[in-house]
């Protein structure tokens, strides 16, 4: 929670959260440690999350992966892009490994696993994964029709769903050697783009009167 109030990720996505379970990282068998930059070649593959709850009983939840650092060139500001997810996982204290990967398109994703990538120039993205506990099972289908990646906001859905956030973790990611590629192999358009900082031109000088030091 320390490393998730630092980088801002509460308020910036959701505005409060008071975490029950734990939620750990992996890409593989590479643990990520929360807020770490993970090379874009290893977290083009679906994560895996080990989500520990500490009371008894079996509960569904939703996963999101937000990136809320995408840049709007536009508005000269940043937009938010959901990178997974999906309903109506059931963990308990005994269940509590997440394959990504193998969740049901039909009964649980809602939208896919989208790589994480950060284009050249542009600044590093929080990478920022919440577990929501269900009141219900949450309607997929109708879901998958409504949200897109782009433009996505977390804290419409909670509410749309009546969502409870419970879990958090980060990783983040930043471009290197690999990012085309991994756009490129995952059809995402503008691998070959890079953002400049706009140059800021300087006042004109404007000389002092020499009489004011006589």
């Amino acid at each position: 929670m320390q490393r998730i109030t630092q980088m801002n990720v509460v308020p910036d996505i959701l505005p409060t959260i008071d975490p029950t379970v734990s939620v750990d990282l992996s890409f593989g068998r590479r643990d990520v440690q929360p807020g770490e930059f993970v090379d874009s070649r290893v977290s083009e593959i679906p994560a895996t999350l080990e989500i520990q709850p500490y009371n008894k009983g079996e509960r569904l939840v939703t996963i999101a992966i937000v990136n809320p650092d995408v840049p709007n060139v536009s508005k000269d500001g940043f937009d938010y892009r959901c990178h997974f997810l999906a309903s109506n996982i059931k963990i308990s204290p005994t269940q509590t490994k997440v394959f990504l990967r193998t969740l049901s398109e039909q009964t649980q994703v809602l939208l896919p696993w989208l790589p994480a990538y950060t284009q050249k120039g542009a600044p590093y993205s929080r990478m920022s994964i919440f577990v929501l506990e269900q009141d219900g099972e949450v309607d997929v289908s109708a879901g998958r029709d409504r949200y897109q990646a782009r433009g996505f906001i977390l804290r419409s859905f909670v509410d749309k769903f009546r969502l409870k956030p419970v879990g958090v973790n980060l990783y983040r990611s930043q471009y290197d050697e690999g990012t085309a590629g991994v756009m490129q192999r995952a059809g995402i358009p503008g691998h070959n783009v890079e953002f400049k900082r706009m140059k800021i031109e300087p006042l004109p000088y404007k000389k002092i009167p020499g009489s004011r030091y006589r």
